[in-house]
């Protein structure tokens, strides 16, 4: 959610760290602030709630020259958006300050017993405590001091501590919340998302749970809580500042829906060979256990457990095993029981979801074999797992997932054909139908995306609607979804996904005329089913906007509009079916004059619960 930058290095900190800040605006943030060292060793500090121009306006033509600093962009969780709440947090000397992400669960157990020292805590944050508690350990060495504090406090963080009177050097730390430290020669940096830092280095090192970074221009050293020494590797990333950038459209959510023919090309790269066989090396390792396992159990959230409902359907279509998506804020308070006979594959495409992390991370202690899909290389929820299926969809700006759902749906369809294929329940014939489709599975997204260019306009006249009912069955289902998520995400229409059969227990009596059903209505098993339930909405006054495939005529008296997309595998289908929905969403919230890119209340990736 927040984002974090920091700087040390002979540059002006200043514009390093508000650009920092520019790129990681994607996060979701109600306010903004900067620290800076002077070369007098003064702290210079400003913050200001609301957008990153803000601070931008308040600082502008005062910023000191300084080549030392950290700047953070904040979502509320403790106290009000405002200019007090915002971070950077100070302690009662002024030389220390505070920036952080997450939730320190005791904050207000630790805020009394500072008070009651005699400090006085000026905001209603959990962060500020944080400042206190290294002013009372600093005793000269600021890195000493922030490992003290840290053992004091419960929770989850990723924070970046600063004294003025130490002039080149900055103290990072992480627990269940993302943080990198980027090197680049004489400068180093520190935040919480390489797309923050990636402008200056492609070098960088990411942090694990209970790491301390004391960072310097030259480099990082990296020691645990009792400040004994860890190795840490360094990672080059391969994408580059530009691959972020907006690329002449309107918005990062339409270029990343554009996207996804190449997102899924890459996703697929290695995976399907020139003759259709299909391949995952990276669970080989796992085949003892994909044979031995008597269930399977899907946790995911959002986006990614609609997906995930894919993924579990084609498992337990293909070997007869039991297969079940549970959200991770529910699988952790009331989990399934579960031993090493139980297979747990975690989807969480920042890798560092608290609600997926948590769970997985429970059922590594009851010796369960753990798959993560993920796109992010070095993520919390890698080092969970024993194996690691990466989307390698690039990186993604939009808060609304568009390319990471696709390539969630492929890599877990993948997956669910490694495991078949180790259970020995999946013939070569039916690898090779799989294999070709995931081979056209790029050009057939290309082709949807074509297929949709009339869906600005069909938004247009949908966009007065009290609502909308999105349905489908089997495979379809998921697209219905997520579908009715990226519309409620991105316009603030409400709207609802179902089973199509399950509309006349209930759902069915909000249909009329203002409320539109959108049926995911392509070619499968159940499509004579499906064609019921939409007849159902139909006799109610409702308008149908169908997603068909090319070539249903019959589709064409029961729809007022329909939108087209090619035929394919029925376990695929998800991923062309969602493509025009996305766009449906996107046109829509622009006629709306919403928030595209970063909507209200919404934020990248879900860190603290």
């Amino acid at each position: 959610m927040c984002g974090i930058v920091g700087y040390t290095g002979p540059r002006e900190a200043g514009p390093i760290l508000i650009e920092g800040l520019r790129r990681l605006e994607y996060r979701g943030y109600d306010s903004a602030g900067i620290a800076l060292v002077d070369e007098q060793g003064e702290l210079f500090v400003d913050k200001k709630a609301g957008k990153l121009s803000n601070l931008q306006t308040a600082i502008a033509d005062r910023t000191p020259h300084a080549t030392l600093g950290l700047a953070h962009t904040r979502w509320a969780t403790h106290g009000r958006p405002n200019d007090l709440n915002a971070h950077p947090h100070q302690d009662c000397t002024g030389d220390i300050t505070v920036i952080h992400n997450g939730i320190i669960e005791n904050f207000r157990e630790l805020r009394e017993g500072l008070e009651q020292r005699g400090h006085t805590l000026a905001s209603e944050t959990d962060t500020e405590a944080i400042a206190h508690l290294v002013e009372e350990a600093y005793a000269g060495d600021l890195a000493d001091a922030v490992r003290a504090a840290l053992r004091r406090l419960e929770g989850a963080y990723a924070l970046v501590v600063m004294h003025k009177g130490e002039v080149s050097r900055l103290v990072g730390a992480r627990q269940n919340v993302p943080l990198v430290v980027g090197l680049n020669g004489e400068e180093s940096f520190i935040a919480s998302d390489v797309a923050a830092i990636l402008a200056h280095t492609d070098r960088v090192v990411f942090l694990e749970d209970g790491d301390v970074a004391d960072v310097r221009p030259t480099g990082v050293v990296i020691t645990d809580l009792d400040g004994r020494r860890q190795e840490r590797p360094v990672t080059v990333i391969d994408w580059t500042p530009e691959a972020a950038e907006k690329g002449g459209y309107e918005h990062f959510m339409l270029k990343e829906i554009h996207e996804q023919p190449e997102a899924l090309r890459q996703s697929l790269a290695g995976r399907v060979t020139p003759s259709g066989t299909i391949q995952a090396p990276e669970v080989d390792a796992l085949a003892d256990a994909f044979r031995r396992v008597t269930r399977v159990e899907l946790v995911a959230c959002g986006t990614a457990s609609y997906a995930a409902l894919v993924g579990a359907a084609a498992i337990q279509d293909w070997t007869g095993l039991p297969a079940r998506v549970t959200v991770g804020s529910e699988f952790r308070y009331a989990p399934p029981p579960l031993d090493a006979d139980a297979l747990v594959i975690a989807v969480t495409q920042s890798g560092e979801t608290a609600d997926t992390i948590a769970p997985t991370r429970w059922a590594r202690e009851q010796g369960c074999p753990i798959v993560a899909v993920t796109n992010t290389v070095g993520s919390a929820i890698t080092r969970e797992a024993d194996a690691v299926l990466f989307l390698q969809a690039g990186p993604e700006i939009a808060v609304a997932a568009s390319k990471t759902f696709v390539t969630q749906v492929t890599t877990l369809v993948v997956l669910a054909a490694a495991i078949a294929k180790a259970r020995g329940a999946m013939g070569a014939e039916q690898e090779l139908e799989l294999g070709h489709a995931l081979r056209s599975l790029p050009e057939a997204a290309a082709r949807a995306l074509e297929g949709a260019s009339g869906v600005a306009s069909l938004a247009r006249r949908y966009v007065n609607s009290r609502g909308f009912m999105f349905i489908g069955r089997g495979y379809g289902l998921p697209a219905a979804l997520e579908g009715a998520l990226k519309l409620k995400e991105v316009s603030y229409i409400h709207a609802e996904g179902y089973a199509a059969g399950e509309l006349k227990h209930g759902p069915i009596s909000l249909l009329d005329a203002e409320c539109p059903l959108v049926a995911v209505a392509t070619r499968s098993r159940i499509y004579d089913k499906l064609i019921s339930n939409v007849m159902e909405g139909r006799a109610r006054d409702a308008r149908v906007i169908a997603v068909a495939t090319e070539g249903d005529d019959a589709i064409r008296e029961l729809a007022d509009d329909v939108v087209w997309v090619p035929a394919t595998h029925d376990a695929l289908s998800p991923v062309l079916a969602v493509i025009p929905l996305q766009l449906f969403a996107y046109h829509t919230a622009v006629a709306r004059g919403t928030d595209v890119d970063q909507p209200r209340n919404l934020a990248k990736s879900v860190t603290v619960e």
